[in-house]
């Protein structure tokens, strides 16, 4: 079987450097906030262009950090909205309710997979203090018509960037495009720990300072808590296998592209849509994802050839029971997108005679 992403092989790439950073780490005895979280922090704020790199818990916690930061600071309050795309991972409108915002769903692109941003402006009202951008699939989500409406109504423009590590737009990396962003290690992202883990970059210090506090249980200064906080660290064991992945980003995500631009090149079917230029020369292949009227049997025609797919995602969030109240929203290029799309192998340790091997089979689909 091709794995859809082998976290052992990927682990191996680089398992002597791990190795000595976990001994190093449990040799120690400082296992929070410390000297290992600090030098990660450091390298990933460098890394995205951003001055302040928070690390926390998980990417969930830095989405949510985020909105909780702005209300504490009093630029946004409960009943406030915040413009989310309709075909995003839950997370995205997880970290919106939770802080008591209102989501406020635009439709998707079919042909970037992400918001459709000529559908952004009629979604703002007096209530809107926030754009949430979705990096989604490791591709880039902004654009200059979205930079433009921030800039116009005053709103505040939020990254979601979970699966978009080192991604570019205009040489500046996602994770440094907007107001703060949020991002996930998770194990099978793009960098992934052993564990979870999230963190937060901005260029706003007192955002910084505030999150920073938030994620300490509401403590800037020990003992002290000015704010009803959370417990949400990034621990030294995960901040020292970050650093070692971290080297290797760059070099890992352009095997990714080269393997996506393989099946770009390759595959020729007119019952699969792939990826269009517009969305491959923008992205880093958190996933390739195809579009497929007959997934389903797609995904089993696959799985019977030895080649493990997945589905990036069977039901959009207002489509959830956890959101009952969204259940008469109506999103046809979202619902299309969550019916059609199949997420084929494209990882940096994915084997060249693989990628080829799933390429025939995608022709051969009948």
């Amino acid at each position: 079987m091709i794995q859809f992403l082998d976290l052992k092989k990927i682990t191996a790439l680089h398992y002597e450097e791990l190795h000595e950073a976990l001994e190093r780490t449990l040799k120690s005895g400082w296992y929070l906030k410390g000297e290992e979280t600090r030098k990660f922090e450091s390298a990933y704020a460098e890394f995205t262009g951003t001055g302040h790199c928070i690390g926390c818990g998980n990417g969930l916690d830095a989405l949510t950090l985020i909105l909780r930061a702005y209300i504490e600071l009093g630029i946004m309050k409960k009943g406030d909205e915040v413009i989310v795309p309709a075909n995003t991972y839950i997370a995205s409108i997880l970290a919106i309710s939770r802080n008591e915002l209102k989501p406020v769903l635009v439709e998707a692109d079919i042909n970037t997979l992400q918001m459709d941003d000529s559908k952004i402006e009629e979604a703002i009202t007096p209530r809107t203090k926030a754009i949430m951008i979705v990096h989604l699939y490791g591709k880039c989500a902004y654009t200059d018509t979205i930079g433009r409406l921030c800039k116009q109504y005053g709103l505040k423009l939020i990254e979601d960037n979970a699966q978009a590590h080192g991604c570019k737009y205009d040489g500046k990396r996602t994770g440094s495009l907007g107001d703060a962003a949020a991002h996930s290690f998770y194990p099978t992202k793009n960098i992934g720990t052993l564990g979870d883990a999230g963190a937060v970059t901005t260029d706003d210090t007192e955002l910084a300072d505030m999150i920073r506090g938030l994620a300490n249980y509401g403590s800037a200064k020990k003992y002290i808590f000015d704010h009803i906080g959370i417990n949400s660290r990034m621990d030294e064991l995960h901040a020292a296998v970050l650093s070692v992945k971290l080297k290797y980003i760059d070099k890992e995500n352009e095997r990714r592209r080269e393997n996506a631009k393989f099946y770009i090149d390759n595959v020729r079917n007119n019952r699969i849509k792939l990826p269009s230029q517009e969305y491959w020369e923008s992205s880093v292949f958190h996933i390739f994802p195809v579009l497929c009227e007959r997934r389903d049997e797609l995904k089993e025609y696959l799985s019977h050839n030895g080649v493990q797919t997945d589905v990036h995602y069977p039901l959009p969030p207002y489509k959830q029971n956890c959101y009952k109240e969204m259940a008469g929203l109506s999103f046809p290029i979202t619902e299309k997108i969550h019916k059609e799309e199949l997420s084929i192998p494209v990882s940096q340790v994915l084997e060249t005679e693989e990628r080829e091997t799933i390429a025939h089979l995608l022709n051969q689909f009948e």
